[in-house]
């Protein structure tokens, strides 16, 4: 029988369901024990939040710490604590910024980027493996939905929520 769940009437149904499987998605992804395995599996000693800024940094421009910080949403602090981490491994260095030469920023070394490729490897195998018996058909479809979704959760991140209903 499945579960019972309320939906308000401002809020469709099936955009409760996708909710859901979204947020258990990012539970079953984000969890200790999976990164914990997905890093042995790679052969690294990350923890998540090197990982998270390893993939960041891999996917842009060498960027200033804060900016990074921003981009994580997670307080400066800690990302200088993570670089300075990941410069002692080797994952990273500190360049001159080109607009400010008293400004650093960061950049993967080969090190760095031979990690983010293995650990994008053992994700991908993993996904892959969940994903087997899958058409074709149904993956393009997947992979489409996936990035509009991104995309139009990128375009509306700045608009105003509509206020709860009181009573």
């Amino acid at each position: 029988m499945p579960a019972q769940r309320s939906v308000s009437a401002s809020v469709p149904a099936n955009v409760t369901d996708i909710e859901q499987a979204l947020t258990r998605v990012t539970y079953l992804a984000g969890r200790a024990r999976q990164h914990e395995r997905l890093m042995a599996l790679a052969g690294l000693p990350l923890d998540r939040a090197a990982v998270a800024i390893l993939r960041h940094i891999a996917e842009s421009e060498p960027m200033r710490p804060g900016v990074l910080a921003v981009r994580l949403s997670v307080e400066a602090s800690h990302v200088t604590r993570q670089l300075r981490q990941l410069e002692q491994g080797g994952y990273v260095i500190r360049i001159a910024d080109p607009d400010d030469r008293r400004a650093q920023r960061v950049q993967l070394t080969d090190v760095g980027m031979a990690a983010v490729e293995r650990f994008r490897e053992v994700s991908r195998r993993g996904l892959a493996m969940a994903l087997a018996e899958w058409s074709e058909g149904d993956l393009e479809q997947l992979a489409a939905l996936f990035h509009r979704l991104v995309d139009d959760f990128v375009a509306h991140a700045e608009d105003p929520l509509p206020a709860l209903p009181t009573g």
